[in-house]
């Protein structure tokens, strides 16, 4: 029996977040676990970095699961894939390290938000991406992007994963940039709290759209007692790219 650790990517747009949860509720966990059940696997719940929200995607979410698998590693790799529907993928298996939890071994997690800025629909490329329009001017939006980098009581933008958790939350890189004819943000942070970068995301909107200043964002983080009030970005663009444990 080893315990291995899985990357997993997955479209988030048909689960109901990856938590899994009542009966006839779709999750990833759910889908994992089952592919899990066909190859003997005996625990009662996989362990992964973190949650997703439904309608998030991942390219880089971490679980780990102990198997007693005979085989090469490569091929547990596959077997699973061979039993995860098209909308799940596992990239990559190896043997965890001891003591390695997928959660409270991570330094760093990386999220993108992607937008796309049309007067119509574009139902393709809005499965992975939040449709806005007018475009929001790109400067602004990054300008209020470099003041999320530090270590912030972030309070005002999200809910601790628990009743007795804290909000201080430290950014280590917060940026926009335009790739090709989408608008990408990326950010770095040892943790997230939650539907916190989704916050994040609309309120920048809001700067970059002029409905906001970017001085409302920066008095948001001094004072963690209010709370942002307005919309929270769209589910489907927001995607978990990266758990760095390094």
């Amino acid at each position: 029996m080893a315990t291995y650790k899985s990357i997993i990517a997955y479209d988030g747009t048909d689960f109901q977040g990856f938590q899994r949860q009542t009966e006839g509720l779709r999750t990833v966990q759910g889908v994992m676990e089952n592919a899990l059940h066909g190859l003997g696997w005996q625990e009662r719940s996989i362990t992964a970095a973190g949650r997703t929200d439904a309608g998030v995607h991942a390219r880089g979410q971490v679980i780990t699961f102990a198997l007693d698998w005979r085989h090469q590693i490569n091929s547990l790799t596959r077997a699973l894939n061979a039993n995860l529907p098209p909308d799940v993928a596992v990239r990559q298996t190896e043997i965890a390290p001891q003591g390695f939890h997928p959660r409270f071994s991570a330094q760093v997690r990386r999220y993108s938000y992607t937008l796309i800025s049309a007067p119509v629909r574009d139902p393709l490329r809005e499965r992975f991406a939040w449709r806005t329009w007018p475009e929001p001017e790109l400067d602004a939006m990054e300008a209020a992007a470099t003041m999320l980098v530090g270590r912030f009581d972030f309070g005002a933008f999200g809910q601790a994963p628990s009743s007795d958790g804290h909000t201080i939350r430290e950014v280590f890189r917060a940026q926009w940039r335009r790739k090709r004819d989408v608008i990408v943000f990326e950010i770095e942070a040892n943790a997230f709290l939650h539907h916190m970068v989704r916050r994040l995301v609309g309120a920048m909107i809001e700067v970059g759209s002029g409905r906001a200043n970017a001085n409302e964002i920066r008095a948001l983080l001094d004072d963690p007692k209010l709370r942002w009030e307005g919309r929270l970005a769209a589910a489907r663009g927001l995607c978990l790219e990266a758990v760095i444990y390094e």
